[in-house]
């Protein structure tokens, strides 16, 4: 094994720095951030920092990075209160990750990548994404720690194909193919290994 120490990090490039960082977690669930801003102006970025805070109400958290250069996706939930949360497949994988790229504030994402703005309600969702989810913001915490923020959001309507959808509430997420990310380029499709049972002392 060998021991990378906060002297190795410290001295790694940026670029390899936040690669090895943001692989440490190991796979995580990587989505498209649906926005559009007060203006009507749509917005798509990925995250991979999405995470389950919990069931009732069903609450979503997600991390938007420091405010050093202008967060469109940010600014938009602030301005509106609404976004979408779009899974990845393999089929729009390539148009997801084209998203990250910095498009001015006037160019949608959408239009740029080819995917879909699919508009319902309040929401603008991701046409292509087979399991796609409406969120109202409840709360933005400030992390000082490196200056980013925990976005946390309530799960308002959640659209998936029926069958998709077992009895005990669970989503066949291979079934759907969806895609986990690792570190900036690297993704992964979702293999069921095993289902145990419910663990009792």
């Amino acid at each position: 094994m060998k021991t990378i120490t906060l002297a190795d990090l410290a001295a790694m490039e940026k670029l390899a720095r936040v690669q090895f960082a943001s692989s440490l977690p190991g796979v995580k669930p990587v989505c498209l951030v649906g926005t559009r801003d007060a203006a009507g102006r749509t917005n798509l970025a990925p995250f991979s920092s999405v995470v389950h805070l919990g069931s009732k109400p069903a609450l979503l958290g997600m991390i938007t990075r420091p405010d050093t250069v202008e967060r469109h996706t940010l600014s938009n939930i602030i301005e509106t209160g609404v976004y979408t949360l779009n899974h990845l497949h393999r089929g729009i994988l390539e148009a997801a990750h084209q998203c990250a790229a910095r498009y001015p504030r006037e160019q949608s994402e959408f239009d740029a990548t080819g995917l879909t703005a699919h508009e319902e309600d309040s929401f603008v969702f991701v046409a292509e994404s087979r399991l796609r989810m409406g969120m109202k913001l409840v709360d933005i915490l400030p992390i000082e720690a490196n200056n980013t923020r925990l976005i946390i959001g309530a799960v308002q309507c959640v659209q998936v194909p029926a069958a998709s959808v077992s009895e005990d509430g669970s989503i066949d997420l291979p079934g759907l193919g969806i895609i986990a990310s690792t570190a900036l380029d690297t993704y992964f499709e979702a293999v069921e290994v095993a289902r145990l049972p419910y663990a009792k002392a």
